[in-house]
């Protein structure tokens, strides 16, 4: 079989759009907040994969880690002839080590909002394996959006979320997505990495680098607000503001005002307090069987669940009926 590369399914004309209202809506709001989702354009997606190798930064390692070592009964979990799906797929990396593990993968689909960042990706893995049909879909998979026909030879679909994304969204937001993803994965299932409930220390640090790179890519959400809605935020009179709330189990990632100001964005003047924050990400922390009571009311059955001996991080094999 040839190798094969496909021209992304889908479209993102609507992202600038979709961006411009988000924006002016959240900002409008109390308190102000802007979707995480928008994080990710090409400057904020090479960004993200920077924190991914920081030394505080510990799902990525630990979720790779857990990958390699339990490619085996993935794998068998899997089956051959696999269509594997990724859903907000960025580099793709993580991919490779399940497709070095499958028997006979013939189709992947990585799913990811950012247009250019995954023309990119997708091109440099269909190179890596040659024979794999990569079909790329530019959609936001937390919107009703098309997959392309199940490739020609392939058993099941198969999803893949990992990062522990799931995390970026509240309970009713994720029961959503997975009761969606279960509709669209019917007959197969799902590899799901979700990050776990730890000493508070460990999570502020992961979220508070050293080096800045967290910061940068919390305020680039601005500077895209410059660059593609013509607004005027000043990104240094903005602060990177990020902490663990227990009650709710989850990271919270703020913009804080560090003035009295006022901003323009889409001939809206937006007025800011000293000390007001935009609220741009949370990041839920589960425990195993909490995770695993969320995935089966969505649809799914749970199944295999497996930790690092520190269980900073699981992957959840789910069943898709």
């Amino acid at each position: 079989m040839t190798l094969s590369y496909r021209q992304p399914h889908g479209a993102a004309s609507d992202t600038i759009g979709d961006f411009a209202q988000a924006l002016v809506a959240g900002l409008s709001g109390r308190p102000k907040s802007i979707p995480c989702k928008y994080f990710y354009d090409q400057t904020g997606s090479l960004l993200f994969e920077r924190i991914c190798e920081l030394p505080e930064y510990y799902p990525t390692r630990t979720e790779l880690s857990l990958l390699e070592s339990r490619a085996p009964d993935i794998a068998a979990l899997i089956g051959p002839a696999a269509e594997l799906v990724e859903f907000g797929a960025g580099a793709s990396r993580k991919v490779r080590l399940l497709l070095d593990a499958l028997k006979s993968p013939r189709s992947f689909i990585p799913i990811d909002i950012s247009g250019a960042h995954l023309r990119d990706a997708a091109a440099k893995l269909a190179a890596a394996y040659p024979g794999l049909q990569v079909r790329p879909v530019v959609a936001d998979y937390t919107r009703p959006f098309a997959l392309p026909q199940l490739a020609a030879g392939a058993r099941r679909r198969i999803g893949f979320f990992p990062g522990s994304t799931i995390g970026n969204f509240t309970r009713v937001e994720a029961l959503a997505f997975l009761r969606a993803a279960a509709r669209l994965l019917s007959g197969g299932g799902m590899l799901i990495g979700v990050d776990l409930v730890k000493d508070p220390g460990i999570l502020h640090a992961a979220y508070n680098d050293a080096s800045g790179v967290t910061a940068a890519f919390n305020k680039n959400v601005l500077a895209r607000a410059n660059a593609e809605l013509g607004a005027n935020f000043d990104l240094a009179r903005f602060a990177h503001y990020a902490f663990y709330n227990p009650r709710d189990q989850r990271i919270e990632m703020h913009l804080m005002s560090l003035a009295r100001q006022r901003v323009r964005v889409l001939g809206h003047e937006i007025a800011f307090i000293e000390g007001e924050t935009i609220h741009t990400e949370d990041s839920h922390k589960y425990t195993l069987d909490g995770f695993r009571v969320l995935a089966a009311e969505a649809g799914f059955v749970p199944r295999a669940a497996w930790t690092d001996p520190a269980r900073l991080f699981s992957l959840h094999w789910l069943d898709a009926p």
